[in-house]
């Protein structure tokens, strides 16, 4: 069981988004994807959601292409959150959730479907959210519940997680410095129950302490893949961005990723 694009490829607005992209995501694997800004990476998440089609390629989920799946299947096994949210009426917190269920034809609000809603909002760290009006809520706020909206529409009955798929643009881009490791822990628990998670992130840092792959990419190609310890390489990375990025030794025995420059120029 895979969630797997071969070779895609895809050209808009005049220039090619993706050149010749593979990248296979794993059950039980929480996988990073990184790059600059305008490097394809919300562009190759969308094709692995099937919410577009590659000019080349194929995405394919079980040896499935995505096309082939019914609507409602589908989104059974991946659930999406995507960094823009466009949601615009007054719903409550539970109400956006319970969204989550619509692929599951669960639009009753039995007691077992109201336990569903409740353990998403706990497991994405929103659970004193609930009964507020989604509207009023902060960006980083808005951002927990539609990680427990997620997490809702992957929940199953046999609790089958290790057919399940996760893909997530920036969840952490709102995030206080707190939130944003307790989202990663989070994710990271659920890829130790069987889920395949596919995260965009921002900081090579979270990749490090959380990640058990990382996929680098730039201008809509692949440049490397594989463990964070050897794709986050300093040099690799300070070649990719344009900044002096060196390695520091952590307290546990770790590194991490400093901006060297930056930190110089900060010193008195």
């Amino acid at each position: 069981m895979t969630l797997a694009a071969t070779g895609v490829s895809l050209v808009g607005d005049g220039r090619r988004l993706l050149d010749d992209v593979s990248l296979q995501l794993e059950p039980g694997t929480l996988h990073v994807l990184l790059g600059p800004n305008g490097a394809g990476k919300s562009t190759l998440l969308g094709l692995l959601a099937g919410d577009r089609a590659p000019d080349a390629g194929r995405v394919m989920l079980d040896d499935r292409a995505l096309p082939d799946w019914p609507p409602a299947q589908l989104a059974r096994r991946r659930a999406v959150m995507m960094q823009r949210d466009e949601l615009r009426f007054p719903f409550s917190v539970d109400e956006v959730v319970a969204l989550g269920r619509l692929p599951w034809q669960r639009r009753e609000r039995s007691p077992a479907e109201q336990a569903v809603v409740r353990a998403a909002l706990d497991e994405a760290g929103a659970g004193p959210l609930s009964g507020r009006r989604y509207l009023a809520l902060s960006g980083g706020e808005r951002a927990r519940v539609q990680l427990a909206r997620a997490l809702a529409q992957i929940h199953a009955d046999a609790d089958d997680l290790a057919a399940r798929y996760l893909l997530l643009d920036e969840p952490t881009a709102s995030l206080d410095f707190a939130f944003q490791h307790q989202v990663l822990t989070r994710l990271r628990q659920l890829a130790d129950r069987g889920v395949g998670v596919l995260a965009i992130l921002q900081d090579p840092n979270l990749a490090l302490r959380h990640a058990d792959q990382v996929s680098l990419l730039a201008q809509g190609r692949l440049i490397a893949s594989g463990r964070p310890e050897t794709v986050l390489e300093p040099t690799r990375l300070s070649a990719l961005y344009g900044l002096p990025i060196v390695a520091a030794a952590r307290p546990d025995g770790g590194w991490a990723l400093l901006v060297e420059e930056a930190l110089r120029k900060g010193r008195p």
